[in-house]
């Protein structure tokens, strides 16, 4: 159980800015993120409480839902530092404007965001806020804020599976460096990342909602990953974090529906 939280806290430190007590990079200092990230369902409850937490105030003191859903958004990019939106909007740029692999990479090394990723940006944050809206105007207060929760913690269990299922696409990148997760790493990931956002979506929209919520990011993470296969031959750090995007967006429309 130790390890399970020093690994949660690395994992919070390097998909957020949340801090973290420097006690938990005491020891073992050269172990790889890879090796923390069975975690990653965890550390994405903890990533999005504060956005949730503020969307269940908002609503009970009676602030319209989607301007409650947009609030929560904002708050989300600020406690990541827009971290998975960079790699979304670097993957657009990429795979819209480059015509072979190398071209590819080579644009999504670029930090400047081009119409692709400027247009990737704007409708993921439309649908996650138009899909959190829709659910919170639907929904008891506290049950939105669980919604909030479950695709967090389901989209970033579904990174790992991204992560695992393909080869480093490059040998100088983040996640290159960072190194490939271990079958059980993700085997864990996947499976708590799933107990736990079934356990918090399942008052939102029941199981039909849940099933939903379920196979639309699976389909959508599959899709990616081949894309990704096709295109690339392998994952970077940006296509990681676009994987986390996508599911994200998948798993609130799979729950608006229902609401």
């Amino acid at each position: 159980m130790n390890n399970l939280i020093v690994d949660t806290a690395r994992s919070v430190a390097f998909l957020s800015r949340i801090p973290v007590a420097d006690r938990y990079f005491a020891g073992d200092k050269n172990r790889p993120m890879a090796h923390c990230v069975r975690a990653y369902g965890f550390a994405g409850a903890t990533i999005a409480l504060p956005s949730a937490l503020l969307l269940l105030c908002l609503l009970i003191l009676g602030l319209d839902a989607l301007l409650a859903a947009t609030l929560a958004v904002v708050l989300q990019l600020l406690v990541t530092g827009a971290l998975h939106e960079d790699g979304l909007a670097d993957c657009a740029d990429g795979f819209g404007g480059g015509r072979d692999r190398q071209r590819v990479l080579h644009i999504m090394k670029d930090s400047t965001i081009g119409a692709y990723g400027g247009i990737a940006l704007i409708m993921a944050l439309l649908l996650r806020v138009l899909a959190l809206g829709t659910i919170a105007g639907s929904t008891h207060a506290l049950v939105a804020a669980l919604a909030l929760l479950s695709v967090a913690i389901l989209s970033r269990g579904l990174m790992v599976w991204h992560w695992t299922s393909l080869p480093a696409a490059k040998s100088d990148g983040v996640a290159a460096t960072a190194g490939q997760p271990e079958r059980e790493a993700m085997v864990f990931a996947v499976a708590s990342s799933l107990v736990l956002a079934i356990v918090l979506a399942l008052p939102v929209a029941g199981w039909a909602g849940i099933a939903s919520m379920l196979v639309l990011p699976a389909g959508a993470g599959i899709l990616w990953t081949r894309r990704c296969r096709a295109r690339i031959e392998g994952h970077t750090g940006d296509t990681i974090g676009a994987c986390q995007q996508v599911c994200e967006i998948a798993s609130l429309l799979g729950l608006a529906v229902w609401c």
